[in-house]
């Protein structure tokens, strides 16, 4: 199996791990404020990751690198999730997976811009097309199309999600992939303990078993092992290219809205579920 097929498939890994991170997130923020959820995942991931690279690691990054783990730490430890769960406040899980579809484009426009990749111009068009029937989709499922706080919220985090995706995928030809999200969790571990004591709250009475599940997928899932997958995936077979796998995650995140959440599914998700593939197989293909 060549590196790009093999990229694909850990690439399909990462995604499936990651479509369940908006509903997870919808439920927990009903125990957890989105500052606290944020600094808990981020803690909880970090603490099993310094173990991760006490126990397998030989070696440490180096100034270029540090630098570049920084990036990553703001974009996908920090930025993501804090403005995905702030979003959620005011917006529902489904509403918040339309701005999931934009997230391949986003990553495909930093991985030019920070790892100098050149896609081809039938790439474009197809990642574009993707895109649109992705955010097309979603946008007639959700309860209104003109934007909100919530909205901006989704925005800023698909910003700093594809920077974070990006510079992960290119400083993992450098080191492994788990090694990445290990390194920017661990980068950030001191000042989420620190602020973990700002924000504890009174008491957790609100706290119910749900929420605490579903931090715990976030912190396990979506914040580390999810990681393991998919930067390795990008690193083996392009940023760009793999990126467009995200393309099937909002159709997951709908799924999984539908059985966690109750929310509506009609039969149309398969029509475009259908379109989507297609999309991510030509893109691909282009990249």
């Amino acid at each position: 199996m060549n590196k790009t097929n093999l990229g694909l498939i850990y690439g399909c890994i990462g995604v499936v791990i990651f479509a369940g991170s908006m509903p997870a997130t919808r439920i927990a923020i009903n125990g957890f404020s989105p500052e606290y959820l944020t600094i808990l995942r981020a803690t909880i991931a970090g603490l099993i990751a310094l173990f991760c690279l006490i126990v397998f690691c030989r070696s440490t990054p180096n100034k270029q690198q540090f630098k570049s783990l920084i990036i990553v730490a703001l974009g996908v430890v920090i930025g993501f999730p804090l403005f995905t769960a702030l979003a959620l406040q005011t917006i529902s899980a489904a509403r918040s997976v339309v701005f999931i579809g934009i997230l391949p484009l986003s990553t495909a426009i930093f991985a030019v811009i920070r790892a100098h990749e050149k896609p081809k111009i039938r790439f474009w068009l197809f990642a574009l097309l993707g895109c649109f029937f992705v955010v097309f989709f979603m946008l007639n499922q959700a309860e209104s199309t003109s934007l909100n706080i919530g909205d901006l919220y989704m925005l800023c985090a698909i910003v700093a999600c594809g920077f974070g995706y990006a510079e992960g995928g290119k400083l993992s030809k450098d080191l492994a992939g788990w090694q990445v999200i290990s390194w920017a969790l661990v980068i950030t571990l001191p000042f989420m303990l620190i602020l973990s004591r700002v924000y504890l709250p009174a008491n957790f009475d609100h706290v119910n078993s749900p929420e605490i599940l579903a931090l715990l997928y976030v912190s396990l899932f979506s914040m580390l092992i999810g990681f393991f997958f998919w930067y390795k995936g990008l690193a083996l077979g392009g940023i760009a290219k793999i990126g467009q796998v995200q393309l099937i995650q909002p159709i997951l995140g709908l799924i999984l809205c539908a059985f966690l959440l109750h929310e509506y599914v009609s039969y149309q998700m398969m029509i475009i579920s259908i379109a989507v593939i297609f999309c991510v197989a030509f893109s691909k293909k282009y990249a």
